[in-house]
């Protein structure tokens, strides 16, 4: 018996429903075991990565093998490893500005070194260690909202945005030339028809440091990911300006004479930056006073203005802060950086712009801790005879340590021999050294 043409199509709907009511089914039960298990890990269980380490730490090992290489002067090659650690932001940046790869990874081993130079003779010694991945770089240390991981990502940050701003004056990143800002005629006067008595007119000029270029690629490269949503990206957040303010306020005047015989009747002044080691102890300042904050009130935190993070009207530092490629994107980007954090004791006053924030407290150092990457105090050196925090009874817990006596050939008696060689004894000495047991 033949069916009709209706009949048929009858059918054929019938089997469309099911099919879409089975699917249906099935993209129903799914979103719910999906909103099931987001219930049961709750919201620090699904933010567990977000805000905890920085990949692109990775880039510090740059030149060495199955990392980067340089494939020719200002280019390099990134392996597939390295490569897979840094965000599709982070390539596209490093696509467009040729050698601005190669200025972060000088930044990370410059931020690498002062660390370990600041904390040298203290019982967190910012180690690194060998890593796959980036975040490992200074051990899972970083996974705490401490004081040691407020100094690393404002340390971090301060680098990168050094060493692109002197990449750039340098020559060595293709998108971006000296500072423009500084270019025009300046004549310092006390407001009357004739300048000041005793102050010499001068013009910029030079070739001054892109602080500019410098903070705008450091805000997209290194705080990419951090949404600002948690209080630990408003801690990271944070501490990566601090990092890049601590760089734009220590920006100094440079002037070279010009005029016969050195008269210095004109002045050419250009701005340069600080060296990094003065950026590293101001910094090592703000991590010996950094501010406790607190989570709570986070309704309080989200409707705060936007100027709160912002420099003052008409400073220094602000004025040279702008840039073509930072001013274009500051109005989307404000909520990112519109917070105030709120101190955990509510007598004292909210973080500066510059302090160091953070929200939890630094473990225990004293003991090797392979969780956390510490490797404790055991073995290291300390001075017997100093008041500082190297003092044997500090940097050893109270555990006591070890002396013993070495012989140190130490070159000495040196003198200067025209023309031109220095020429030195060689002397033994013997000298003390305590280690911590």
């Amino acid at each position: 018996m033949r069916l009709g043409t209706g009949t048929r199509m009858d059918d054929f709907a019938i089997r469309i429903a099911c099919f879409v009511i089975c699917f249906s089914g099935f993209f129903l039960t799914c979103a719910v075991r999906t909103a099931a298990a987001e219930l049961t890990l709750g919201p620090s269980a699904r933010n567990k990565n977000r805000g905890k380490g920085s990949m692109w730490w990775g880039i510090a090992k740059a030149g060495e093998p199955n990392n980067l290489s340089p494939t020719q002067p200002g280019v390099l090659y990134m392996d597939a490893s390295v490569h897979a650690t840094l965000r599709r932001k982070q390539r596209r940046l490093a696509r467009e500005n040729t050698g601005l790869l190669e200025a972060i990874a000088r930044g990370a081993n410059l931020a690498i070194n002062e660390c370990q130079y600041q904390f040298k003779n203290q019982r967190w010694n910012c180690s690194t260690k060998n890593f796959s991945k980036g975040k490992n770089l200074f051990g899972k240390i970083v996974e705490k909202g401490c004081p040691e991981t407020a100094f690393i990502y404002a340390i971090t940050s301060a680098a990168v945005t050094h060493s692109i701003a002197r990449a750039c004056s340098e020559g060595s990143i293709e998108t971006c030339y000296c500072e423009k800002h500084y270019r025009r005629p300046q004549v310092f006067t006390n407001g009357n028809a004739g300048a000041v008595v005793n102050v010499r007119d001068f013009e910029w000029g030079g070739c001054s440091d892109n602080i500019g270029f410098g903070v705008g690629i450091s805000r997209e490269f290194v705080d990419t990911g951090e949404r600002g949503k948690s209080l630990r990206e408003k801690m990271n957040l944070h501490n990566n300006e601090a990092g890049r303010l601590h760089v734009q306020s220590q920006m100094r005047q440079e002037c070279k004479c010009h005029g016969m015989s050195g008269s210095c009747t004109m002045k050419t002044c250009w701005m340069r930056l600080s060296t990094f080691r003065a950026i590293g102890d101001l910094l090592k300042d703000r991590y010996d006073g950094a501010t406790h904050v607190t989570g709570h009130n986070s309704a309080t935190l989200k409707s705060n203005k936007h100027h709160a993070n912002r420099l003052p009207k008409n400073s220094q530092s602000n004025s040279i802060m702008t840039n073509s490629l930072h001013t274009k994107r500051e109005n989307k980007r404000k909520h990112k950086y519109g917070f105030q954090l709120k101190p955990y004791n509510s007598e004292l006053k909210p973080p500066g712009m510059e302090d160091l924030v953070y929200y939890e407290m630094s473990p225990g150092f004293c003991d090797r801790n392979p969780g956390l990457g510490i490797q404790g105090t055991y073995g290291r050196q300390c001075n017997d005879t100093s008041e500082g925090v190297d003092n044997c009874a500090i940097m050893c817990c109270g555990r006591g340590y070890k002396t013993q006596e070495i012989v140190v050939t130490e070159r000495c008696n040196c003198i200067f021999h025209w023309c031109c060689e220095v020429r030195c004894e060689k002397c033994k000495t013997k000298k003390k050294i305590h280690t911590c047991v």
